[in-house]
């Protein structure tokens, strides 16, 4: 246990230590010195610059070319400073705010000039605004789910920071994102029949190894600027987890004993001084397993942190803000499998029954692993196949009981009807029997499927952009992908409803597909700094986005039709 702490110790620092954008390497330009313009409800244009802690503007580059002399904007006061390319002159610092008079037109170029105190002057830079197409700024007390966490990091004390990640991991325990995590961690502890004690030792080295991957993908895919997600559904990836599943399951049917070699059994058995019950090493490996199951489920506090990552290329502290979310997320499974297995009977022939349902609960997570590779009616007939098997192994044991025993017989009836949906081509767990209802169900889906323009690049995305403009057009982005599942319950759930399409008509709305992992995948997220599907973007008919009202991960058919409504009202 003491090596396996040290080496995660070692794992964690080595990616803090890899950081891209540490201070040796200098910040880019653009993130050193982040810019925006927007126009407020008076009427006057913000110019906004957020200079990153280490580094200032210098006041004398500030140029305004295309303005009128007279319209320039008034300058704050500036700090005194010296350097060896200016000498002594006036910087800013922290943030620098101009506004610009409402009657003011045109396109003006923004230029300015700034340094890092380490010693790097970057060049001078410009930046081409459109003054009458300025985007109008959301109210100061509306933002976007990610934004308003992302901000809130930065203007939190870390001991903050993680006490709110803490909570909302909490939160984020009982969703359809990280429920799978539960069978695997009972599956440990309650399949080994282990003291209470020594669940609760298994059960916290598979919550810091599940938190510590979190930790690490999520940081991962904010310094290098592209997302994991497609990456961790590769099928060879998914089809590795899904074969170390069926292999942890076998052992529970008793086909075979699953164990380390002689050599090195021994060695752990002696350096554990005859500790029994479930292998700590094996509980890291299944903690490692979950985070890389979740690694894909995109959230809006995932999508703050990220941000705030992206942002201040502040890895460690961001780190740790993940790291925190993993161990809230973890711990009502925590005490729900020790508080459950301290009221469990004494051991006896009982738990060769539980051992056996565990065999079913890792084949069921097998499963679920393979859902986004596995076409639909293939993986609706395994999973009928899985009931059926189910319900004919519990049928011995379970039919002297009156209360229960009526579950296995449903069990077997419902896999029948998933399996017999699926040979017809269904799809649904819940309707498998829907392919053999006539007409409706397909007319939805064809009306659907015509409603949305599919993009795969960015061209695509930008002709479409400017025919909406040209037209004065709502636009709505989807950004979709096969491997997202959260991506296709909304397909079904929210975007296969007539309400929701009669709601958004007259919107232009484009699915951004962003399957594939290939370059043309990372500009259309980086276009508008998504961090994964499924997120939502709102653009306005002068062409401009509604970033308060962006949707960041699953969302039910109501409140979208809420979040619409609430967008359209504003304008």
């Amino acid at each position: 246990m003491r090596t396996l702490l040290i080496a995660l110790m070692l794992l964690f620092s080595g990616l803090s230590q890899a950081n891209p954008f540490a201070q040796t390497d200098f910040l880019p330009v653009d993130k050193a010195f982040v810019f925006s313009s927007e126009r407020l409800a008076s009427g006057q244009m913000r110019l906004h610059w957020k200079i990153t802690e280490g580094h200032y503007l210098y006041q004398k580059r500030l140029k305004f070319d295309g303005l009128p002399a007279e319209q320039h904007p008034a300058l704050p006061q500036a700090l005194p400073h010296h350097d060896e390319y200016y000498g002594d002159t006036l910087v800013y610092r922290g943030e620098l705010e101009l506004l610009l008079p409402a009657d003011a037109t045109g396109q003006l170029r923004m230029g300015w000039q700034g340094c890092a105190d380490a010693g790097l002057c970057y060049p001078p830079q410009t930046n081409l605004v459109s003054l009458s197409d300025m985007p109008v700024a959301a109210p100061a007390d509306v933002q976007a789910a990610d934004q308003a966490l992302a901000g809130g990091l930065q203007q939190s004390t870390l001991a903050w920071s993680l006490l709110a990640f803490f909570g909302l991991g909490l939160l984020l325990a009982f969703t359809p994102c990280s429920l799978p995590m539960l069978p695997i961690l009972a599956g440990l502890v309650l399949g080994n029949g282990v003291t209470a004690r020594r669940g609760w030792l298994l059960a916290s080295v598979y919550i810091l190894s599940m938190a510590l991957v979190y930790a690490a993908l999520g940081v991962i895919a904010a310094l290098l600027g592209s997302s994991l997600q497609a990456w961790l559904q590769q099928p060879w990836l998914l089809g590795t987890l899904a074969g170390l599943f069926v292999l942890l399951a076998l052992p529970m049917f008793g086909a075979f004993e699953l164990q380390l070699p002689a050599w090195l059994r021994d060695r752990l058995e002696r350096a554990g001084h005859g500790t029994r019950g479930g292998n700590l090493y094996g509980a890291a490996l299944l903690g490692a397993l979950s985070g890389l199951l979740m690694g894909p489920c995109m959230t809006a506090p995932l999508a703050g942190a990220l941000l705030y990552i992206a942002q201040s290329g502040n890895a460690v502290h961001g780190a740790l803000v993940l790291f925190t979310l993993g161990l809230g997320m973890g711990l009502p499974l925590l005490l729900l499998v020790t508080l459950g297995n301290r009221y469990l009977p004494r051991p006896g022939p009982w738990m060769n029954l539980v051992k056996g349902l565990f065999g079913f609960v890792f084949l069921a997570m097998a499963l679920y692993t393979l859902r986004t590779v596995l076409e639909p009616s293939l993986w609706l007939g395994l999973g009928g196949a899985w009931l059926i098997a189910l319900a004919w192994a519990a049928w011995p044991a379970l039919h002297a009981l009156r209360p229960i025993r009526a579950l296995p017989l449903l069990a077997g009836f419902w896999g029948s009807l998933l399996v017999i949906g699926a040979a017809a081509g269904g799809s649904d767990l819940w309707q498998p029997l829907q392919p053999f209802r006539a007409g409706t169900a397909t007319v939805a889906s064809v009306a659907h499927s015509d409603a949305f323009i599919t993009v795969t690049q960015p061209a695509e995305l930008q002709r479409e952009l400017d025919t909406a403009k040209a037209q004065g057009q709502w636009v709505m982005l989807d950004y979709y992908a096969d491997w997202c599942v959260s991506c296709k319950v909304m397909e079904k759930q929210v975007f296969g409803r007539a309400d929701v399409l009669a709601a958004l008509d007259g919107v232009r709305l484009i699915r951004l597909d962003v399957t594939a992992d290939a370059p043309s995948s990372t500009a259309l997220m980086q276009r508008y700094q998504v961090p994964g599907p499924p997120s939502i973007i709102w653009i306005g008919p002068e062409g401009n986005e509604r970033r308060s009202r962006r949707i960041t991960g699953e969302i039910d058919a109501k409140n979208f039709l809420e979040q619409w409504a609430q967008t359209r009202s504003q304008g």
